[in-house]
């Protein structure tokens, strides 16, 4: 979400403007957003990544939408236009016209340098709020990094990141996987990230030795909350 000049309306004006614009805006507490154009980069991720779902969910009762899928995001009032949605079972909309979704399942954001501290911030903070959303997924566009984000039975977000081409994520909650070989198919990036070199300081404790193990690359890290 980039801002634009400050114009203030209700959503109902928001929603009149945008059923008619030439491009794409986000609304958010009065105020209308335009959306910048995505690199090719990002759209191969969103493709290779859809494509991914829409295999696996043929013949269920889940459907796919790449990033022209209006959602609001209830109660904060947030019209919004994530990279990939996935419902299942039957989907509700704000009106008649149903373009503007209620009630997403998976939710899943390809980060920018303009849009990653909002995605995993104040975004992220409102999409918690939408009761049917059970995973939220962010995708790096600079290296081969997914962090997965599932709400637990109590309410609370477990956190698990995966690493290199080698790892796969579990998007249990509709039985789907996501092997990043395949969502960074055919994606370059720019250069390796920089992996940092660790000096060891002091000898560890035998019964340190006994209870950790070396974590390969590519291994996913351990859940946090």
């Amino acid at each position: 979400m980039q801002a634009s000049t400050k114009i203030v309306m209700t959503p109902e004006e928001y929603l009149e403007q945008e059923r008619k614009a030439p491009f794409k805006s986000e609304y958010y507490a009065g105020e209308v957003f335009a959306m910048a154009g995505a690199s090719p980069r990002h759209t191969l991720i969103v493709a290779n990544t859809v494509y991914r779902f829409v295999g696996q969910l043929k013949g269920r009762a889940c459907t796919v939408h790449p990033n022209d899928l209006r959602v609001k995001v209830t109660p904060s009032g947030l019209y919004t236009y994530p990279d990939i949605v996935v419902v299942c079972g039957t989907p509700r909309y704000e009106d008649r016209q149903k373009d503007t979704l209620l009630n997403p399942n998976i939710l899943v954001e390809v980060l920018s340098d303009s849009t990653e501290a909002f995605d995993r911030g104040q975004k992220f903070a409102m999409y918690r709020a939408v009761k049917s959303l059970t995973d939220y997924l962010l995708i790096a566009q600079n290296q081969a990094l997914i962090e997965h984000f599932v709400r637990r039975p109590n309410g609370h977000w477990m956190l698990s990141d995966y690493r290199g081409m080698e790892a796969i994520v579990s998007v249990a909650s509709i039985g789907c996987t996501l092997p990043l070989a395949d969502v960074y198919d055919k994606v370059e990036f720019d250069q390796e990230p920089a992996i940092p070199v660790l000096r060891r300081i002091k000898e560890p404790e035998a019964e340190y030795i006994t209870q950790t193990r070396l974590r390969r690359p590519g291994d996913p890290r351990p859940a946090t909350r």
